[in-house]
């Protein structure tokens, strides 16, 4: 069965983003370290560059490496569609979790108007699905799914946001990951990846073996 993998970039203090949405507060270090940085992680995740990027970057032909499914909430989505992308991962199969987006945005893009934990099962469960599910945000949507959250993909930015979006928005939900690796970068950013410890009787039974892999600024 494939994973849900809650991939996304932090501040010290936990948040995805700004009040207003805003994520470009996140350090990147001097012109050098921050291009060293970005080829390192689009290399090995370049299917979460939104397809718009890609030929910048030089991925225009990558192979999808880990995900060939995307999840995220209208927050996540609002700002491609407010610059008049509908489409924003065309490389991916894409879904919406939105009770009042449109079904009819994008013909490839799926609204899933309720029940978004519904979705990511049937999802986990498709036969011959042979890449992870990559939730893209944002907190409150990964509140509903952290009973589904296989791993945590966190790169935490050396920046205190003071308030904003939470990585995680719900109920009071203790959930123990276990540090599979952590790679720190010159321009100050640590790449953490987690795993979701299985509690005793679990019938996926034990950790589960996962690949090492990084991810995309």
């Amino acid at each position: 069965m494939r994973k849900l993998v809650y991939y996304i970039g932090v501040s010290l203090d936990g948040r995805i983003a700004g009040p207003g949405g805003e994520f470009d507060f996140f350090p990147q270090g001097d012109e050098q370290q921050a291009a060293a940085y970005s080829t390192w992680m689009n290399a090995l995740y370049p299917e979460t560059i939104p397809t718009a990027y890609r030929a910048a970057v030089g991925v225009a032909d990558a192979p999808n490496r880990r995900f060939d499914t995307v999840v995220m909430g209208l927050g996540t989505y609002r700002p491609a569609l407010d610059n008049g992308i509908t489409s924003p991962y065309t490389h991916l199969r894409q879904y919406v979790v939105s009770s009042t987006l449109k079904p009819d945005t994008d013909p490839s893009v799926t609204v899933v108007p309720s029940d978004p934990l519904a979705l990511v099962r049937e999802l986990k469960g498709e036969v011959g699905a042979g890449l992870d599910i990559w939730l893209c945000g944002g907190g409150q949507l990964a509140g509903t799914l952290l009973p589904e959250i296989d791993e945590l993909l966190i790169k935490t930015y050396p920046v205190v946001a003071g308030t904003g979006i939470p990585v995680v928005d719900g109920a009071f939900d203790p959930t123990v990951f276990d540090v599979a690796e952590r790679t720190a970068f010159p321009n100050g950013v640590t790449l953490t990846r987690l795993t979701r410890r299985q509690s005793v009787g679990d019938p996926a039974g034990g950790l589960r073996d996962d690949c090492p892999d990084s991810a995309t600024a």
